[in-house]
């Protein structure tokens, strides 16, 4: 599976439970951690969690399983690794304070529109 076709997994399985401002961003000639990320915002900690979830419910319907997850019993910011993507599902406040896609953006190229 492409990095873009497991984007697309997560991508939908956001947008199946209403993520807010959903930005993917590649950075794959930024780190070497990754090639992109997924920024998501969800409106509660409870939606945070639904989020992260349906995400890890998606991705394991397809085989792959998550190197890490990290912040789901707080609910703040979900971290999900999957090697390829990093995912981050935020609240709003949360998401404002570090401004991550401000942080890697700054010489990556956006193209969630092309996914």
């Amino acid at each position: 599976m492409t990095t873009k076709e497991l984007a697309r997994i997560v991508i939908n399985a956001l947008e199946d439970l209403k993520a807010v401002d959903i930005k993917t961003l590649d950075v794959k000639r930024l780190t070497s951690i990754t090639d992109m990320m997924i920024i998501a915002s969800g409106k509660s900690d409870r939606q945070v969690k639904a989020l992260a979830d349906k995400t890890i419910e998606a991705v394991n319907a397809k085989h792959i399983k998550p190197l890490g997850i990290e912040g789901h019993l707080q609910g703040d910011w979900v971290l999900i690794d999957l090697g390829d993507i990093i995912i981050h599902i935020m609240r709003p406040p949360i998401r404002e304070y570090y401004q991550l896609e401000k942080l890697w953006s700054v010489s990556s190229r956006q193209f969630s529109s092309s996914l």
